[in-house]
């Protein structure tokens, strides 16, 4: 059984129901999947020993939190090469933090990402839910594929 780990920045909440959606995505396909708030994140070994990392931040302003940047320069230090891959985040307006999580996932790196980042408004608007956990399943599939 594979592992994944979902991490999230939330100002309101709504990120983190998307991360929870996406757990249950991953592990209504059989895998494991633990949901954190990314100032949890305190050290490397806090981010080893998964099979696949989905990072999400909520756009705040045109930007990602910088909790979640924060992150993001931890995460660097950590051999992900290859490991499979996933952002997506709650946004208002613009709704720029999980293209710019994403493309760091993927050309600095350099992981095996699912897809396209996701991004919704709320969990609870136009098929939200559905879609999140859809989401989980394709981190799911690109794990099986990786084993």
């Amino acid at each position: 059984m594979a592992k994944a780990l979902i991490v999230y920045a939330t100002r309101t909440g709504e990120t983190q129901t998307i991360g929870d959606l996406i757990a249950e995505g991953i592990r209504i396909s059989g895998h494991e999947a633990k949901v954190v708030a990314d100032k949890s994140i305190k050290k490397e070994a806090d981010l080893e020993g998964y099979d696949a990392y989905v990072f999400g931040s909520a756009t705040y302003h045109g930007e990602m939190m910088q909790s979640m940047k924060t992150l993001l320069f931890l995460a660097e230090k950590v051999n992900l090469v290859g490991k499979v891959g996933g952002a997506f985040g709650a946004y208002g307006w613009s709704g720029e933090a999980p293209g710019r999580i994403y493309g760091t996932m993927e050309n600095i790196f350099r992981m095996t990402m699912v897809g396209e980042p996701l991004m919704l408004k709320s969990s609870a608007l136009g098929g939200g839910i559905q879609m999140a956990q859809e989401y989980g399943r394709q981190v799911a599939k690109q794990m099986e594929a990786a084993e």
